[in-house]
């Protein structure tokens, strides 16, 4: 148990660090400063001797050649990491100011962006280290010839990188690529929950006079270490209900959870050890943020500063496409055996499709209710889910959306001719 318990945690402690700007940087700045160092242990054995009685044009034999190279490499490479960040910096103000600044964490982080920014420095280290490696000495083979050979090499990488980076960052900063990443990745992981409910039994006991715990932790709570969770109820054989919703902003004293039997403090304890949380916000950690980003990217587009009905259809082009997935998907998850079984242990709440509906919808109709076009494209995307129902639940959910749709047309759109046409089909431009 208490193994388990541990590479799990570290397991998690790995997911959250790769997530990091400075992961991949600080690994590959390793990589070159190691590089750099068996370089100079290969020199000492003469490499650059044995390489230069083979071909002697690609080694540098003069010291002050040498480090002239160097110096103007690493000057060189240092203004290049300095322009192309700088540059990165103007765009992710662009993104923010145009956008949302909840987009900046998935541009920032991008994993290609920080192998960029790692090889630039781990070839500033390498160049660096072997420019202090210089000796002089009257032995022209005491020059590292083939190291400074391959720091050019490296160099020239880094040069075809800045080019990959410019075309790379200028595509990643469109809204319509953003939209398509942001949307790709929540379908993604709808898809994941409802394949996986798939296999397993939606049955779970009534939980009306189970034992009720409060949280001693305060921060966003954003998930769970299953197995450990399932290891503990399995050995105290009783079951769970996880009271809280990932990207819920937990207090010191909410109800957290709730149990079969009562539990001593050390089991409540190391229930809550279980229970992941931070002190910000960890977009893309949460299906339900691929929402509130897109809605907040259709939201700021119809400010008056940016102006940009297009992007609000977009994004409701979008929204439907996700609104479609998540009717499949059950009000709550659930944590059950992988022996073939299908008993659920630990049930746990997660954000209803009548609760996300509402939220998208409330938030257009605030900013959007007086352009008939957003609200018809609005209409066409309630019309559309109706379609597409799984129960009649989700069908009063979305006629009931449509009715507050109706009222604040009714209320805002002054045209007679355009609220008549409100439930007429949404033709496209494009």
């Amino acid at each position: 148990m208490d193994r388990i318990f541990k590479m799990d945690r570290l397991t998690n402690f790995i997911d959250h660090i790769q997530s990091r700007i400075a992961f991949f940087p600080t690994v590959i700045s390793l990589g070159g400063l190691l590089t750099a160092f068996l370089m100079i242990y290969l020199e000492q054995k003469d490499i650059s001797a044995h390489i230069m009685e083979i071909t002697p044009a690609l080694v540098i034999d003069d010291t002050d050649t040498a480090k002239t190279i160097l110096s103007t490499l690493i000057g060189g490479l240092i203004s290049l990491t300095v322009f192309s960040f700088s540059m990165v910096m103007v765009l992710l103000n662009q993104a923010s100011s145009n956008f949302s600044p909840r987009v900046l964490p998935g541009i920032v982080s991008d994993q290609k962006h920080q192998i960029v920014l790692g090889l630039y420095i781990g070839t500033i280290l390498y160049n660096i280290f072997i420019f202090i490696s210089i000796e002089p000495t009257k032995n022209n083979y005491q020059t590292p010839g083939f190291s400074v050979l391959a720091g050019i090499i490296l160099v020239v990488g880094c040069l075809a990188a800045f080019i990959y980076f410019i075309h790379h960052i200028s595509q990643a900063i469109q809204v319509g690529n953003i939209l398509t990443a942001i949307h790709s990745r929540t379908k993604s992981e709808i898809r994941s929950i409802v394949k996986d409910e798939e296999k397993k039994s939606l049955e779970f006991p009534n939980q009306e006079h189970w034992e009720a715990y409060e949280i001693t932790e305060t921060g966003y709570f954003y998930g769970i270490l299953n197995d450990n969770l399932l290891e503990i109820c399995k050995e105290n054989s009783m079951k769970i209900k996880i009271q809280l919703h990932k990207g819920q902003f937990i207090l010191d004293g909410t109800i957290g959870f709730k149990t079969e039997k009562p539990l001593d403090n050390d089991l409540k304890e190391k229930i809550i050890s279980n229970l992941l949380f931070s002190h910000e916000e960890l977009i893309g950690e949460n299906y339900i943020y691929g929402f509130r980003q897109i809605s907040e990217i259709g939201v700021k587009a119809m400010s008056p500063g940016i102006n940009d009905p297009g992007t609000a259809l977009n994004t409701i082009d979008y929204l439907t496409s996700l609104f479609m997935d998540l009717m499949h998907k059950a009000d709550f998850e659930y944590l059950a055996n992988d022996d073939g079984n299908g008993e659920n242990w630990v049930l746990i709440r997660s954000s209803k499709f009548s609760e996300l509906l509402f939220n998208v919808m409330a938030t257009y109709r605030l900013y959007c209710k007086h352009d008939i076009t957003v609200m018809r494209k609005l209409m066409h995307m309630l019309k559309t889910l109706t379609n597409h129902v799984i129960n009649s639940n989700q069908l009063e959910i979305i006629e009931a959306e449509i009715n507050e749709l109706k009222t604040d047309a009714d209320n805002n759109i002054e045209n007679k001719r355009d609220r008549s046409i409100l439930n007429s089909d949404f033709i496209s431009w494009s």
